[in-house]
């Protein structure tokens, strides 16, 4: 917890850096520089309660364990300590050089889920703007993407949750597909204890019985890859079993009767075989959901990271439309989310096809709009790039020089090895981290930003809900903030104007960008964040006397808790089904390659683990990675708890000690994806992605399994 800038004189309240729960906490200086993490019990998502991250999230601010300094490429190959000026100059001569040479599209730009809102709008307005790219995208492409595809065509508005979490306990069922909150986001499985004190059920989908699923009234283990077929198995029984609300049916959808005549083709003895989940269990988890008044559906990135992600999420969407359970109190479908800021990061510009405001960067009037507010021609504004892995996968060729804020791809990324490969290619690389990840030390120049605890900025977590992160201490010598960083470059680049330093100036602009727009924050400033303790978007700005939506009027919107009850956010106002339909995986088992691997998180690190992997109690608790499987198939192996085991697919292979046990299917192999090296997990997974989300397929390919040398 020691960190060596100046203390704040009193205690701060603001919110955890890691995952999209932005868990409420205090932080108190204490003698000789460091900061205590506290509880906060006035935050309601959280209501004190802290994971083991969270309480530690201070530590990865002391000396030794993040960057203080900004570090050059020498002329001999290492990194050496460099002055701000020189490092600014170095990134932004390179990026002009490039852009000269090559056009403005070979300079590539690769934000972060974890980035502000603020940071996330200037750095997609810089891209746009100062470089002339359409080369951005960011790693929360990687996260869940599929289910805003797929919300968005059945619903018309994407928010990962269309309700708070203080809903989930008033509900009467929970299926909760491809999740383990118990390992992710703990302090949130209180939602689903109080659940089941309140007398609902809870089903949990997992191809493995996690810590989540031992706390389930009924756990459904189908084979990775299946998702879309149980979901449309149910559905099938719902109509079989007349379960359907026909009257919600009628008042508040649309083309029931293509989805429904696709959902029929999914007999049950059928999803049977695909999924390994037999009839009876199916038949249970249908009268478990449709006997209460109300329930809901909650995915995650179980069956949103395949490259049928968005079909999937679409048909657990008609289960919900199906039995009138969405768009009613304390019903609905919602999504997960992941990256602390993971919500937020998408809605403001740093998404290759978007503009601030959840805007689409090929509609005429969002473009006018967004340049009215930037000041420039809407014509200047280049359209949609490349998704993230596709744009990660050009590197090299048509990209040839890259920034990168806030995300660590050589770890994170499918086919790992490849992308680390195309990192090196490039002709220049520049990172800004509060870290050294391991992407930061394939680069040319390596920024040293701010994070959390020493800056302000927004960030929106998995409900819509706005918060205030504040800051708290004043960073070392030699740290500077994203935004700094950001303007730095844009004045180097000749934009002299518009890339201000101080986050609530940002916010202010990117209040005015967003109005008018799906995730509309124009109603919302930082005075009322601190008063209101966050606020859910859309939250308009009040029209002024004159009429104008440009002035703050006398009454302030309320924020939007819960969406969709009076009406969906289409054109005519009800949900879409759609049809959907069953195919396999786009890497299915063979005779070299007979086991499936899926992957995930374990409770002690964070996505790459770039921070959690540099804090010595998180280590203590998951010192390196894994490979979970079952009895039978160790005994097939002749493995013993803790042998090296060898996990190989098509794209490489890794090495990691087995862990054994009958909580995983004997098909299924699983490892955790936070370590780097020979144990990378990321280094075996596919990069075929969804058509309409270009999410990867992260959740399952096909491996084979041998002992290795010790």
């Amino acid at each position: 917890m020691q960190n060596t800038g100046t203390r704040s004189p009193a205690v701060t309240p603001t919110h955890c850096p890691y995952c999209a729960l932005q868990c409420g906490m205090n932080l108190t200086p204490v003698e000789g520089g460091s900061v205590e993490v506290s509880e906060r019990t006035d935050f309601p998502v959280n209501r004190g309660a802290l994971c083991g991250k969270g309480r530690t999230a201070a530590q990865v601010l002391a000396p030794g364990a993040r960057l203080t300094t900004p570090l050059v490429r020498s002329d001999g190959g290492a990194l050496v300590p460099a002055g701000w000026a020189e490092a600014l100059d170095r990134i932004a001569g390179n990026l002009e050089r490039t852009r000269a040479e090559h056009g403005a599209d070979a300079l590539g730009v690769f934000g972060g889920g974890g980035l502000t809102n603020e940071k996330a709008y200037a750095l997609g307005k810089f891209a746009r703007v100062v470089l002339g790219t359409s080369q951005i995208d960011y790693n929360g492409r990687f996260c869940m993407s599929s289910a805003a595809a797929a919300g968005t065509r059945a619903f018309g508005l994407d928010r990962g949750l269309p309700f708070p979490l203080e809903d989930i306990p008033r509900t009467g069922c929970v299926i909760l597909v491809g999740s383990n909150p118990a390992e992710t986001m703990p302090p949130s499985l209180r939602y689903f204890t109080e659940l089941r004190d309140n007398g609902g059920t809870l089903i949990v989908v997992d191809p493995r019985r996690t810590r989540t699923a031992e706390q389930a009234d009924l756990h459904l283990a189908p084979r990775p890859g299946t998702d879309l077929a149980l979901a449309l198995g149910l559905l099938h029984l719902v109509v079989a079993e007349g379960r359907v609300d026909e009257a919600y049916v009628e008042e508040r959808t649309s083309g029931w009767e293509a989805a429904r005549a696709a959902a029929m083709a999914h007999w049950p003895e059928y999803v049977e075989r695909i999924t390994g989940v037999s009839v009876p269990e199916l038949r249970e988890a249908v009268r478990l959901f449709c006997a209460p008044e109300a329930a809901m559906v909650l995915t995650a990135r179980g069956p949103e990271q395949q490259t049928k992600g968005t079909d999937t999420v679409g048909a657990w969407i008609n289960l919900c439309l199906a039995t009138g359970r969405a768009g009613r109190p304390r019903s609905g479908y919602g999504c997960l989310t992941g990256q602390g800021n993971g919500q937020g990061g998408r809605e403001h510009g740093q998404k290759a096809d978007q503009l601030p405001g959840y805007r689409k960067l090929t509609d005429p009037a969002a473009r006018r709009h967004v340049a009215g507010v930037w000041g420039v021609d809407p014509d200047s504004l280049p359209g949609p790039g490349r998704s993230a892995y596709e744009l990660l996968d050009a590197l090299g060729t048509d990209i040839r020089s890259l920034l990168v804020m806030g995300s660590n791809p050589v770890v994170s990324a499918p086919r790992a090895a490849h992308v680390e490969e195309r990192l090196r290619s490039l002709d220049f690389l520049a990172v800004c981290d509060v870290v050294l990840s391991e992407t930061a030390e394939l680069a040319d120049v390596v920024l040293p930003v701010t994070q959390w605890a020493e800056e302000t900025g927004t960030t929106t977590n998995l409900e819509g809900r706005v918060l205030l992160r504040r800051r708290a201490l004043t960073p070392p010598d030699g740290v500077r903030g994203d935004l700094e960083v950001l303007h730095g470059l844009a004045g180097r680049l000749g934009v002299e104007k518009g890339f201000p330093v101080d986050p609530e100036e940002v916010f202010e602009e990117l209040r005015r960008a967003s109005a008018g727009g799906p995730a509309d924050y124009s109603g919302i400033d930082y005075r009322r964040l601190v008063r209101e303790n966050g606020l859910f978007w859309p939250c308009p700005a009040p029209p002024a006397d004159d009429g104008t939506t440009e002035g703050t009027g006398t009454v302030p919107h309320p924020g939007t808790p819960r969406l969709f009850l009076g009406r969906f956010a289409t054109d005519d106002g009800r949900a879409r089904f759609v049809p959907v339909a069953h195919r396999p995986s786009a890497e299915e088992p063979d005779e070299e390659y007979p086991v499936l691997l899926t992957t995930g998180r374990v409770v002690a690190q964070y996505q790459s683990g770039a921070q959690t992997r540099r804090v010595a109690e998180l280590n203590a608790a998951a010192p390196g990675p894994f490979v979970e499987l079952h009895p039978r198939l160790a005994a097939r192996l002749g493995a013993a708890e803790g042998d090296p085991l060898a996990v190989v697919s098509r794209r490489g292979r890794a090495v990691a000690p087995a862990r054994i046990t009958t909580g995983i299917r004997p098909d299924t192999v699983f490892m955790p994806f936070h370590w780097p090296g020979e144990g990378r997990a990321n280094t075996l997974t596919n990069p075929a992605l969804d058509p309409a989300s270009r999410m990867p397929e992260f959740k399952v390919c096909a491996v084979r399994v041998e002992r290795a040398a010790r």
